[in-house]
């Protein structure tokens, strides 16, 4: 099990330098290599979030470890998503940086299956932990889609059209991308938060808590809601609705990582 791990892990970094290497010079070679590497460390992966379902017999998010992979491989299969249908070219250069250091952050954490309470074990967990991080995912390609939007319309207003310029995908595209995103993400986020409640009254009475992670899903969800009512009725389009991404990914990593590590939580991994 831990093989597959490392080796996944291997894999993802080479194609974070190969993004990288491709960004630069933008040789169609490098791409093509890039996406084999991807396509094997999914694999890879995929096997090992099976292989400790298997061997914990419950959905593998149940520490930090496991949450930080899960996250990893959702936003590996949301870029797949993506690029089938988009064609995307340079999506895996803003991506797979991001990938590879949410994986070596995962490598450096416990990684014991640890089994949760008898009580806490029901379908709603599964159904709120999927959802929660599919729709996170959504939104972290979402930013990364927004970064590329933000650099291709800095080259257009300065008039700097040179080969980095032609290899993005065009404004619109980068638009479309970014709202197709929001699209599928806060729907997800939307469902991950009432199966939360539903399972949360199931396990302690109550639908509402007021625990932190609670409080800033809910941050989240409110801001995702106000980016795409400005988007639909006030034309919040284009460079905004990049930046707005950007920014919303911020509240996400918060909701996961500054909760878990800094504030108490009853949703906190062990």
């Amino acid at each position: 099990m831990v093989i597959t791990f490392e080796l996944a892990l291997s894999f993802y970094f080479a194609a974070a330098i190969l993004a990288i290497v491709e960004l630069v010079v933008g040789i169609p070679t490098i791409s093509k290599a890039m996406k084999v590497l991807i396509v094997a460390g999914f694999v890879l992966h995929t096997v090992n979030v099976f292989m400790r379902y298997v061997l914990g017999g419950q959905l593998p998010v149940t520490s930090l470890h496991e949450a930080v992979s899960f996250f990893t491989w959702s936003i590996v299969l949301i870029f797949f998503i993506i690029e089938l249908k988009y064609e995307v070219s340079l999506l895996g250069s803003f991506v797979m940086p991001g990938v590879f250091v949410l994986m070596l952050s995962s490598s450096v954490l416990p990684r014991q299956i640890k089994p949760i309470a008898p009580t806490l074990q029901n379908y709603w967990l599964w159904v709120h932990t999927t959802l929660a991080f599919w729709g996170d995912a959504a939104f972290a390609v979402a930013c990364g889609i927004g970064v590329m939007y933000l650099l291709q319309e800095h080259f257009v207003k300065s008039k700097r059209l040179g080969g980095l310029y032609r290899r993005l995908p065009s404004l619109q595209i980068l638009d479309e991308i970014n709202y197709r995103l929001l699209t599928i993400g806060f729907p997800l986020l939307t469902l991950a938060i009432l199966t939360g409640a539903i399972w949360a009254e199931g396990v302690w009475g109550s639908f509402w808590r007021w625990d932190p992670k609670e409080v800033w899903s809910l941050i989240t969800w409110l801001f995702y809601a106000a980016v795409l009512h400005v988007r639909i009725h006030s034309g919040w389009h284009g460079k905004k609705s990049a930046i707005l991404s950007v920014i919303g990914f911020t509240a996400v990593l918060f909701t996961f990582f500054g909760v878990n590590l800094l504030l108490k939580s009853l949703h906190g991994f062990q």
